[in-house]
């Protein structure tokens, strides 16, 4: 399926409808099949010991399954996580941004499942992987 929304659309988006969180999230790239978010790693996302969050980590792979669908739908606010798992699988590098990897594995007309590989920037193993489910609402 062909995006209907691009990046600037994708962030404009993002910053109208979340402002909350948009500053933390910078999307880098769309791909055939999903999109690429950057996660700019900030002291609110630590824990102790100085490593990323595991709910810092999800709500990563959150938004890049959401964004992905988005650029393929369009702009339906409504669309809802119903599902999502994650296995942590290392710690974060110390101080690098994290990137997600998110594809969407099956787009339909009521729901969207998508997979995130998330990597601390410049590095080759992942730190977690995640599955998502999402609803989309009728008309979406």
């Amino acid at each position: 399926m062909e995006p209907k929304m691009d990046i600037a659309a994708l962030s404009d988006f993002l910053a109208r409808e979340f402002p909350q969180v948009a500053d933390d999230f910078v999307i880098e790239g769309l791909t055939d099949d999903g999109v690429t978010v950057r996660l700019k790693v900030a002291e609110r996302h630590l824990r102790p010991g100085g490593t990323v969050s595991g709910p810092t980590m999800f709500a990563l792979a959150d938004v890049a399954v959401y964004l992905a669908i988005l650029s393929r739908i369009g702009p339906v606010g409504l669309a809802v996580t119903t599902s999502g798992h994650i296995d942590f699988m290392r710690k974060p590098a110390a101080g690098c941004d994290l990137i997600a990897d998110a594809r969407l594995l099956k787009l339909g007309r009521v729901l969207a499942v998508g997979d995130v590989i998330i990597q601390s920037e410049g590095q080759d193993s992942p730190v977690a992987r995640s599955s998502m489910t999402y609803s989309i609402p009728p008309g979406g």
